[in-house]
């Protein structure tokens, strides 16, 4: 089972590993790609206006900036501590025994728009690139990665099943056929269900958390659902292909 996580846009600091080797990354096939972003953004780093209009940054900027100007420098640590946010809360991987954790090395990927998607245990420094930003000189990182990131995904899934949580900007990155996708709704007094942000991250984490404990290897949506159940998640299947989370 492969379960794809969307980044986030907050990262931890520091690292207690070397600085970016990309040879170090799982999926090779995308080094090319990456080492384009990577320069890219170390040179964008050099213009703090044009870094700020291209990455949406605010007035308070600087920092994201900074790191992105020392990505080849930075010490890195693995995707799974690298990632901070609301989903990664709820995944709680600091609470991981030894073997959980070495299972969400196997079983846990995040996309990533500077990266493409990387392994939970690939070495990555902090940086700021979002799937929706637009670097000077290059079209969108959809068109950028989509020729590449589909087939080394499904590659990477070698025939598992794959369960795709990533927002829908970085599905575009690289989407991947038969994937399983979850949406979260949270349900109102009245009956009626929409999306909000913070539970659907929430949730999301949950899931993956469940995925990483489960001793199960679900090999479709049913398999998929009673081991959200069991993790205490209330779960409807909408099609072959869409587990519904509800809060």
């Amino acid at each position: 089972m492969l379960v794809l996580l969307p980044p986030s846009e907050t990262k931890s600091t520091g690292g207690y590993g070397g600085p970016l080797d990309l040879g170090d990354l799982s999926m090779p096939q995308l080094t090319e790609t990456r080492e384009l972003l990577v320069r890219a953004l170390v040179e964008l780093a050099a213009d703090y206006d044009a870094s700020s209009r291209a990455l949406g940054l605010g007035a308070n900027g600087a920092d994201e900036i900074e790191r992105n100007a020392k990505l080849w420098v930075s010490p890195t640590r693995p995707a799974l501590e690298r990632y901070t946010g609301v989903l990664f809360d709820a995944l709680d991987a600091a609470r991981f025994t030894k073997v959980q954790r070495e299972k969400a090395y196997r079983r846990l990927a995040v996309g990533s728009a500077l990266f493409g998607a990387v392994r939970a245990s690939d070495p990555i420094p902090a940086y700021r690139l979002s799937g929706g930003s637009k670097l000077p000189g290059f079209g969108t990182l959809a068109a950028l990665w989509r020729p590449e990131l589909t087939d080394a995904l499904v590659a990477e899934a070698a025939g598992d099943l794959v369960v795709d949580l990533r927002s829908g900007a970085y599905q575009q990155l690289g989407p991947v056929p038969g994937a399983i996708t979850a949406t979260v709704l949270t349900e109102k007094p009245d009956g009626t269900r929409s999306v909000v942000s913070h539970f659907n991250k929430h949730h999301k984490g949950l899931l993956a958390r469940a995925l990483v404990q489960t001793r199960a290897e679900p090999a479709d949506v049913r398999g998929l659902a009673r081991v959200a159940s069991k993790a205490g998640l209330r779960v409807e299947i909408a099609s072959p292909t869409e587990l519904v989370v509800l809060t």
